[in-house]
């Protein structure tokens, strides 16, 4: 596998790791419930897609420092995988 797809790839798994990250990080500390009570209302009233579009913003800090760092290619697949995370919340909200 080359450098740019490897890089590429790199992006995208830590993009999904970020937002995994943030949709915890959201669940349990930014909610006065517990994580399973969170959970379960986030189910119970649809709400996924408002959750995932607020988890994806530690992709935004990701991005930015791999531009910083000069790592073209892992910001490429930080940005590719927030599209996939937005259309995800796109499909989610009229579903």
């Amino acid at each position: 596998m080359g450098t740019v797809k490897k890089d590429f790839l790199v992006g995208v798994l830590i993009s999904f790791f970020a937002t995994a990250a943030g949709i915890f990080l959201y669940l349990e500390y930014f909610s006065k419930y517990s994580f399973n009570d969170t959970l379960i209302m986030v189910q119970e009233g649809g709400l996924f897609g408002k959750v995932l579009s607020l988890a994806a913003i530690p992709n935004l800090f990701v991005f930015f420092i791999f531009i910083k760092k000069k790592q073209d290619n892992k910001a490429k697949g930080v940005l590719f995988a927030t599209i996939l995370i937005a259309l995800a919340t796109l499909i989610l909200k009229f579903f």
